[in-house]
């Protein structure tokens, strides 16, 4: 009897593994069949410039592998675009923190002009989240960009971000008065209180410099290489 019940026991088991394999694949299958999508949004103004408006939004939708990403930011400076541009990437999981993207970019204003972009995004180390994007215009003009933010708590609703840019030429581009070399940076503390985890106004000291050899055409031209604003926007989550 025993004899028996083993060898019973033996062919369930058998004709169970298959079963219960095919349902973790079939259950894997149907999580990554499902859409996902994030999408923030931060408008901001600052009475500098004759008043002076900047947008930020940023998201993707896609499953937990395959991702379409969107980005999009610009100011407005005495009621006139001065900067704006679009990107639109595809996303590919590669590591539980880490995004590789490729696609491409729209500049509207200064002027206007295409790049090929290609970059990662995600978690660095310590919780750093980090944005590096590499870009060749249609001139044949290579440049990069680099993004740093990390978020900090002061109670559960009131959170203190640092936040930094640094952006990088490899070569002259006269027609936008940049030289080759590192060309800006950016830095800020931005200081939001969360009504919801997806409503938060905040202010945001923001600290811009000119870099290197953009720094002498901005002098040469007559222009700040420096400038710091207060401004008070708005974040939004959906």
């Amino acid at each position: 009897m025993k004899k028996i019940s083993l060898a019973a026991a033996g062919l369930i088991l058998l004709a169970a593994t298959p079963a219960a394999a095919q349902d973790d694949l079939d259950m894997a299958a149907a999580h990554e069949s499902r859409l996902f999508h994030m999408a923030e949004i931060e408008l901001d103004y600052a009475d500098a410039n004759d008043g002076l408006w900047n947008w930020n939004a940023n998201g993707w939708i896609g499953g937990d592998t395959d991702r379409l990403w969107f980005r999009s930011r610009g100011e407005i400076a005495d009621g006139e675009a001065e900067k704006g541009e679009a990107e639109l990437f595809y996303g590919r999981n590669f590591h539980p923190y880490w995004d590789a993207l490729i696609g491409v970019r729209q500049d509207f204003e200064p002027d206007g002009e295409t790049y090929l972009a290609a970059g990662v995004a995600g978690l660095a180390p310590y919780f750093f989240e980090t944005g590096a994007t590499v870009f060749l215009s249609t001139e044949g003009d290579l440049s990069a960009r680099l993004e740093q933010s990390f978020e900090l708590p002061v109670t559960q609703r009131l959170i203190a971000e640092p936040h930094a840019e640094l952006e990088f030429f490899a070569q002259d581009v006269p027609e936008r008065d940049v030289g080759a070399g590192f060309s800006s940076v950016e830095a800020g503390l931005q200081l939001r209180y969360e009504i919801t985890r997806k409503f938060a106004p905040y202010v945001d000291l923001v600290w811009e410099r000119d870099l290197g050899e953009t720094a002498s055409i901005a002098r040469a031209n007559g222009e700040d290489v420096n400038g710091t604003t207060l401004r008070f926007g708005i974040r939004a989550w959906f």
